[in-house]
């Protein structure tokens, strides 16, 4: 299983929170690339429910990391 920026964008969307049968097929539905079906069929499914990305892929990047000052504008 590998994530990307791009490949963990497309469940931005999802109905957070979300079981992992629920979020395959909102990938499914919104047409998400196989590469995104295939990681999420690899989680080891114990009928947890996730609350965000971050339980999946817990490198995924929060707003602070890019590094923009919202005060500044």
């Amino acid at each position: 299983m590998y994530w990307t920026l791009e490949l963990a964008s497309k469940l931005d969307d999802a109905p957070w929170p979300a079981t992992k049968d629920e979020l395959i097929d909102f990938a499914q539905r919104t047409c998400a690339p196989m590469e995104v079906i295939e990681n999420l069929q690899e989680i080891e499914d114990e009928g947890e429910t996730y609350e965000s990305i971050e339980e999946i892929w817990p490198d995924y990047p929060s707003k602070e990391d890019f590094f923009f000052d919202e005060e500044e504008y």
